[in-house]
């Protein structure tokens, strides 16, 4: 009888849309500070509910949480017939960051027709003024490198510039903007490293200017001479770079003078606009190192205090003498005195038991940014976390986070629905790791059918 129940139940509340989970892994406060995980739509995680996605593509490289919304960017992901041609368009898939529920989903056009070129959207960010911008890929054989802006609501491109890369070129992968990108309230500054070679790319355009010039003392690419570790001599498959914004100088926040650069090869290093190696990872602690590999990195504040997460490692799986895993994860650490990697301590590690283990197929990237927001008087951040191919979700980071557990809110999005007993299933069925304290909805000690029950009368209004 209870298998026909749970089976009722599972059939009833599959294949209507995908449901978020939460992390079960616990994690404990440090220095005061706490995480919370808010969701997570991942293959570790929530299994089938993310593998049956559309975004789970190899093709679905990167991410980016932008007002409530995260936006997910594949290109070549649907087939289009005009005339006697079909083409493979891109689209971009949109998720409620609160929840994790999936949104409709936005075709991608640019001067009425679809963006069907190789990896159109290859690159999705979000400027310092909440406008929304995507980038292709670009081949060695290609001159120039466009950026466009998104409309959040529609899908339309609009170009904002076509930068020329000079003498030298390189394919180019992914990208970083410092900014406004429409330049009315800051100037805006673009950056791109080069594949499997040691130049980087980038371009300057005043606040209330349209002229864009070369960022290296207007020069538009630069060669970097050191890398860590300090026996590599270029970055290899698909690096990354990331623009540090200047929270302690007004006039000269958004200038992107200091830049990681994370290299596949490398290991995240710190540069300045000369291109001189500021810091690596090399006083740094070994326990704390990424492998290679992998690329990923970001900032943030919090309680006066200056935080750096970073990928720590692709596919590499579960290590028996460590008993932890490597794979598809980012440790968040507070920096050091002085804003340095060195001296650096380290908070969690995301997904204390990774997103997924499986390989995208050589995208390397890894996804993040954050969004601030104040709740009961107290600064708290919001952290995105994409992994292509691998799964995403949303963590939240406070002094004042609160431990209550909402009842029959197994999943732990803050609300009791649907989501919740299709979790709940899992849980049982041992398809989702169980959080006790929230899969026990009927008090009792146990976890079994009667919970499903339990959650179902919530819902119902029956208790």
């Amino acid at each position: 009888m209870k298998k026909l129940l749970l089976s009722f139940l599972l059939a009833l509340v599959t294949g209507t849309s995908a449901f978020a989970v939460v992390d079960p892994n616990k994690y404990d406060a440090v220095n005061d500070i706490k995480i919370k995980n808010v969701w997570l739509l991942d293959r570790a995680h929530a299994g089938d509910a993310f593998i049956s996605l559309d975004a789970c593509n190899a093709k679905a490289r990167t991410a980016v949480m932008c007002d409530g919304v995260v936006y997910v960017a594949r290109s070549e992901a649907k087939a289009i017939i005009t005339g006697n041609d079909t083409i493979s368009a891109a689209v971009i898939y949109r998720f409620d960051a609160k929840t994790g529920e999936q949104l409709p989903t936005l075709d991608v056009t640019y001067n009425g027709g679809y963006v069907a070129n190789t990896l159109g959207v290859n690159n999705i960010g979000v400027d310092n003024f909440g406008h929304l911008w995507v980038a292709p890929y670009t081949s060695e054989l290609a001159s120039k490198m466009p950026l466009y802006s998104l409309n959040p609501e529609t899908g339309e491109l609009t170009l904002i510039a076509e930068f020329d890369k000079g003498d030298v070129l390189a394919r180019t992968d992914y990208v970083d903007v410092i900014g406004d990108i429409t330049r009315e309230e800051a100037p805006c500054n673009v950056m791109t490293p080069g594949h499997s070679v040691a130049t980087i790319y980038g371009w300057h355009c005043d606040q209330g200017g349209s002229r864009w010039e070369g960022f290296f003392e207007g020069d538009t690419y630069l060669d970097i001479l050191d890398f860590y570790p300090e026996t590599v001599t270029s970055w290899g498959i698909a690096p990354y770079a990331r623009f540090i914004v200047d929270a302690e100088n007004e006039e000269s926040r958004y200038d992107g003078a200091l830049f990681y650069v994370d290299g596949f090869t490398t290991m995240p290093a710190l540069y300045d606009n000369t291109g001189t190696l500021i810091e690596s990872f090399e006083n740094v602690p070994t326990d704390l190192w990424p492998l290679v590999g992998t690329n990923g990195v970001a900032e943030f504040t919090l309680d006066g205090r200056n935080f750096i997460v970073y990928s720590i490692a692709q596919y590499e799986g579960y290590n028996e003498a460590t008993e932890s895993w490597r794979a598809c994860q980012a440790n968040i650490c507070e920096l050091g005195e002085g804003m340095s990697l060195e001296g650096m301590t380290k908070y969690w590690q995301i997904p204390a038991d990774r997103l997924g283990d499986v390989s995208d197929s050589g995208t390397r990237i890894h996804c993040f940014n954050v969004e601030y927001a104040t709740e009961d008087d107290s600064e708290v951040v919001y952290l995105f976390d994409y992994k292509c191919y691998n799964g995403m979700g949303v963590y939240k980071i406070g002094k004042n986070l609160s431990d209550d557990v909402l009842k029959g809110d197994v999943n732990g999005d803050g609300r009791v629905n649907v989501s919740d007993v299709s979790t709940l299933i899992n849980m049982i069925l041992g398809m989702t790791a169980m959080d006790e304290a929230r899969a026990d909805v009927n008090g009792d000690g146990r976890v079994n059918v009667s919970d499903v029950s339990a959650l179902i009368n919530i819902i119902l209004g029956i208790a």
